[in-house]
């Protein structure tokens, strides 16, 4: 059995210059493949809604949705660094609906960690979090959960945002924040910011430099809603073995090869026949 791994376990990664692999995953039966390959940490993401859900953006996913998948990833990893992802609204609406329900993540769900989209203007969700005891995971950068506000871009392409976006960083981690995500931050300015952090940062699209790397799950291994990213790399094409196996499936139904006498049930020859008997014998 693989060893817990911790939060103490990634801050002293960190400091010893070891690399942190995170995936997202969002079932039991995945979960269990991705602690066996020794993924250190699971993200839950709010990307289940596109992925998992057939969604276009984030933003309908719920609580409760998020809950019961991530539970599910837990009972399957127990022992990989557990990230919930706080959906859209679940965070923003008051404090403290905000520490109710990241309590939910980590009480019912078994998580060692919260994630939420913040900027500057969420560094008082952060700070009541941390103050409940709920260790924070603060994503900045690119924020899906905003796209009707700032759409979908690369952030940090001129020396004004990515001084704003090291300096937000820093106010996070003075706040509480006790891990950093980036995504689609230019590599420069995240390996800045992952030079001044004292918290681990992981990368999402933001280059080499910082302290760990994200990958969602269906760009990984080239599924169907698979981004196509420019920061992603699919290292299989299970999607296409799936679609070979089930047309293979289909074609042996419809040709009445599956399923055969190996892949059934049977009754014993003599209680076939009196089975027959019994029929026989019925009016």
């Amino acid at each position: 059995m693989n060893p817990r791994i911790t939060l103490k376990t990634l801050c002293e990664a960190k400091k010893n210059g070891r690399p942190i692999s995170m995936i997202t995953c969002y079932d039991f039966a995945t979960a269990i493949l991705l602690e066996q390959a020794g993924t250190q940490s699971l993200l839950v993401g709010d990307t289940l809604a596109q992925v998992i859900l057939g969604h276009d953006t984030t933003l309908p996913v719920t609580m409760d949705t998020m809950i019961a998948l991530t539970a599910a990833v837990r009972r399957g990893a127990p022992n990989v660094f557990l990230v919930g992802d706080m959906p859209f609204l679940s965070y923003t609406v008051s404090t403290a609906e905000a520490i109710s329900n990241a309590g939910r993540f980590m009480a019912q769900a078994g998580c060692d960690a919260v994630k939420v989209e913040v900027d500057h203007r969420h560094l008082d969700v952060v700070a009541a979090l941390d103050r409940a005891g709920i260790p924070v995971m603060a994503h900045l950068g690119l924020r899906p959960q905003a796209i009707r506000q700032t759409g979908l871009c690369t952030q940090g392409r001129t020396a004004e945002n990515g001084l704003n976006l090291i300096e937000q960083a820093q106010a996070m981690v003075r706040a509480g924040a006790q891990l950093l995500l980036l995504e689609c931050v230019t590599a420069e300015v995240a390996g800045e910011i992952t030079r001044r952090a004292e918290v681990p940062v992981i990368s999402c699209g933001s280059g080499p430099e910082c302290d760990g790397q994200v990958l969602v799950l269906h760009d990984l291994l080239g599924l169907p809603q698979a981004s196509g990213a420019k920061f992603t790399k699919a290292y299989a094409q299970i999607g296409k073995f799936i679609e070979d196996a089930a047309k293979q499936y289909v074609t042996d139904v419809h040709e009445r090869r599956f399923p055969d006498t190996e892949h059934s049930y049977h009754i014993s020859a003599q209680e076939h026949q009196r089975l027959k008997s019994l029929l026989d014998s019925t009016p």
